[in-house]
């Protein structure tokens, strides 16, 4: 299955995840734009690409430079892999925050929002 790549979107049509991508280098944004189209192209993908976060969320997982890496959370619905947000972590867990922030951004989307 190929899946369409969509960008969630907010209240003010902000789309999160591409103003996150433009503000990464160059050369991570490529990398990482490369492994969303593999997960595109590929869908379903597991581990060590793509990690189950649990209620229909995913991560794709990127390495960027610095020995980071870059992970976006996605959900897939409808034959659409919607990309909700991104980060680039330096520690073994995942912030909390961010996983709050993608958990809100993937019921706003299911709920039509």
């Amino acid at each position: 299955m190929i899946l369409d790549v969509v960008f969630y979107s907010s209240e003010r049509g902000n789309e999160p995840v591409r103003d996150w991508l433009k503000s990464l280098s160059r050369d991570d944004c490529k990398i990482v734009g490369s492994d969303i189209q593999t997960v595109q192209f590929r869908w379903p993908v597991g581990m060590p690409l793509v990690r189950p976060m649990g209620g229909g969320l995913w991560e794709v997982r990127s390495h960027v430079s610095d020995g980071c890496i870059a992970r976006v959370f996605f959900i897939v619905a409808d034959g659409e892999m919607v990309l909700l947000h991104g980060i680039v972590k330096k520690s073994r867990t995942t912030p909390p925050g961010d996983l709050t922030i993608a958990k809100q951004r993937r019921d706003n989307w299911e709920s039509g929002d």
